[in-house]
């Protein structure tokens, strides 16, 4: 698969590298901040992050989502304001990456800095059939906690 990708501003490609794969194992790659200043996010505060890039998902069967970065999470108490974000296979626009503060100090963000990272996945987009009954299961409708905790 390819994802045509356009770049924003001139720091892509220059100052700021493409997404890219950390590693060959990584599921995700990289987004950064494509700014000019650092950002100081307060605690508690949320800020939406530019990366300076849109891309081109090739068709409405792939999806591409934006998870936070474990490190940022553990560390920093960066997360994603919106838990995950979700790029539409006809959204054109930048991708930009609001971050919330959760931890109790000041966090700055830097141009460059690796801020969230970009999954490319399949979607699956069903049918809906109204049903007045659906089948029953051994859970049933055990809800939150009913399988236990282990």
């Amino acid at each position: 698969m390819t994802i045509k990708i356009k770049p924003l501003s001139d720091m892509i490609g220059n100052e700021i590298p493409l997404p890219e794969y950390a590693t060959p194992g990584s599921a995700g790659m990289d987004l950064r901040a494509c700014i000019e200043n650092p950002i100081e996010i307060p605690p508690g505060a949320i800020a939406v992050i530019p990366t300076g890039i849109s891309i081109a998902l090739p068709s409405p069967e792939h999806v591409a989502y934006v998870f936070a970065r474990s490190g940022l999470a553990i560390k920093h108490g960066i997360a994603l304001a919106n838990g995950v974000g979700v790029i539409d296979s006809d959204y054109r626009g930048e991708i930009r990456v609001g971050v919330i503060n959760q931890s109790d100090t000041p966090s700055t963000v830097t141009r460059g800095e690796r801020i969230a990272q970009l999954v490319v996945m399949c979607v699956c987009r069903p049918d809906l059939q109204v049903c007045p009954e659906i089948d029953e299961t051994e859970r049933g409708e055990g809800g939150f906690g009913s399988t236990g905790r282990l």
